[in-house]
């Protein structure tokens, strides 16, 4: 059994939910990502920010990246795995909920992100390919 410890990418960074959306894009260009958690001050997850979030609900609006905040963009609960789930429930959860990351928490912290890239490295094609066609319909 593959679990999410397994195939996550640890030591995520994170940006606060009081940083500003041109903060968080400048984070993302300097890690090379399209994506970052939103964690709060009390270091638990308030959710997912990604490139398009800001491209789409800043820029195309016409707001000031400079003073929209990361908690202003997150959407409720992020879908996230335990970090002790095994690859199917890590397959289940993206399909069923359509994204491509997921957020790893062991008890109450966020430990790491797996990817659908990280899926692709773990495990074998077809359950890959199942995945692939999922979240891109």
């Amino acid at each position: 059994m593959t679990s999410a410890r397994d195939i996550m990418t640890p030591d995520v960074t994170c940006v606060g939910e009081q940083e500003t959306a041109l903060d968080a894009a400048k984070k993302m260009a300097d890690l090379g990502v399209g994506s970052l958690p939103i964690c709060g001050d009390d270091q638990r997850l308030k959710g997912m920010l990604t490139d398009r979030d800001i491209v789409v609900k800043v820029l195309a609006e016409g707001r000031d990246p400079s003073s929209v905040t990361a908690g202003d963009l997150a959407q409720g609960e992020a879908v996230t795995i335990g970090a002790d789930d095994d690859d199917a429930e890590i397959l289940q959860t993206m399909a069923s909920h359509q994204v491509r990351r997921l957020p790893v928490i062991d008890g109450r912290s966020l430990v790491g992100i797996v990817a659908v890239a990280d899926v692709a490295r773990a495990l074998p094609d077809r359950p890959v390919g199942d995945l692939i066609d999922a979240i891109s319909a």
